[in-house]
């Protein structure tokens, strides 16, 4: 499912009830990840880094199992950093490549927005492609410390706060912390079930970020 439709879906959702309770973001948050590491230590290196799914910023280039896995540390990280903003009072989407109005309509186009959010995810995985499962299981690790960190400091009424302008779990924080289980399953999924080149198409690549 392409970012873009997902925003959309969060659009469409607005105002709906979010669960925000504690214990079940945390139950979900290590399902998932422990999920998602069971699987990728059954692979060989040469089948962790495989090609599985396009690029969606260069389509000349594709993203593996691992790349996907790491991806997520990514996103989960700049969550974390986003929820702390809005609690110091500031703006919470400051520097996103995503911003919103507060009725969740693009400061330009979706079509830029995407470009903008493509880029800065493959950087990223440019930067840890090739890396052994335990150094990014590592890295991933030390974002769900922190995860967890900020998921004990916030009170209730913070978990329920909403963060403005964010598209994400209609922007309720403690919905936004466990939309990274949702993102990892996403994520797990294109991994897994990407064709890879030897049975590529030409239809429209899923989405990296």
């Amino acid at each position: 499912m392409p970012d873009d439709a997902a925003w959309e879906s969060q659009r469409r959702t607005r105002g709906e009830t979010v669960d925000v309770d504690r214990i079940e973001i945390e139950l979900r948050l290590n399902r998932t990840r422990t999920s998602c590491i069971e699987h990728l230590r059954t692979l060989s290196e040469d089948e962790l880094h495989a090609p599985r799914t396009r690029s969606e910023h260069d389509p000349s280039l594709w993203w593996s199992e691992a790349d996907h896995f790491v991806h997520t540390t990514l996103i989960e990280r700049n969550f974390n950093d986003m929820i702390r903003r809005h609690l110091a009072g500031e703006v919470a989407m400051a520097g996103s490549p995503v911003q919103l109005d507060d009725d969740l309509k693009p400061a330009t186009s979706w079509d830029e927005i995407m470009k903008a959010v493509n880029r800065f995810t493959e950087e990223w995985a440019v930067e840890h492609r090739g890396k052994p499962l335990d150094e990014l299981v590592r890295l991933g690790a030390q974002v769900r410390g922190e995860t967890l960190q900020l998921l004990s400091e916030l009170t209730d009424e913070q978990l329920a706060d909403r963060i403005p302008s964010a598209p994400w779990a209609n922007g309720v924080v403690g919905g936004i912390l466990a939309a990274n289980a949702d993102h990892a399953e996403i994520h797990h999924g294109w991994g897994v079930n990407g064709p890879g080149p030897e049975h590529a198409t030409t239809a429209t690549p899923e989405s990296s970020a």
